[in-house]
């Protein structure tokens, strides 16, 4: 096994790991088994916990990301306006992940919580996240347009963060089609029409949820 190869299977192990139980409770030795590898191949890939603690993350922000926009593109021509209601679309998304078995929250604020009062790259980590998302909402906002694009955005993060810390505690996906009904009267007093986000969110009703 090369080191391309244990570099992935451990970041697999610690991104199930973490995710699922919390970064304190998993240790390094439990990663190894979990991995697959020798605690020395653990420990040539990571020389300490906090460097794969800033991999996971890392890797989870791409792929999170990557997995939302590939949502809202593949989805764009359920809308009948087109970009105007492409910020719904985040909503929808975020109800198909809050529905899956695997859901627990964001990562992001689960570590920051565990870890950001000690660890400076946790807290960067996170704070980098949540501004690479603002910055995906306003290029979101900016193509319906609307006017103030960024106030707009800040207040769609504040909808989506809500709705993820709201479901990982209720256990109701539901939150998310509130946020999205929030997010619309959002649009509407920004003015933008919305009655083609109502037409779609019926439309994604019927749709099997993903994890």
């Amino acid at each position: 096994m090369d080191l391309d190869e244990a570099r992935t299977r451990i970041l697999d192990a610690a991104e199930k790991l973490f995710y699922d139980r919390g970064i304190q409770s998993v240790g390094m030795d439990e990663l190894r088994t979990a991995a697959g590898v020798s605690l020395k191949r653990l420990y040539q890939c990571f020389p300490a916990k906090q460097d794969l603690v800033e991999a996971y993350l890392r890797r989870r922000d791409t792929r999170w990301r990557a997995a939302l926009a590939e949502y809202v593109d593949a989805h764009a021509d359920v809308y009948a306006d087109g970009p105007a209601a492409r910020p719904l679309a985040v909503f929808d998304w975020l109800y198909r992940w809050f529905s899956g078995s695997g859901f627990r929250g964001c990562a992001f604020i689960n570590a920051f919580g565990e870890l950001g009062a000690t660890s400076d790259g946790v807290s960067r980590a996170a704070r980098e996240h949540k501004g690479a998302l603002l910055s995906y909402l306003t290029e979101l906002a900016r193509g319906v347009p609307v006017p103030q694009p960024e106030a707009v955005a800040g207040q769609l993060a504040l909808l989506v963060d809500g709705a993820i810390t709201t479901a990982a505690i209720t256990r109701d996906p539901d939150a998310a089609r509130r946020a999205r009904a929030a997010a619309e009267t959002l649009l509407r007093a920004a003015g933008v029409g919305a009655a083609a986000g109502a037409r779609a969110s019926a439309s994604t009703r019927g749709s099997s949820p993903r994890g």
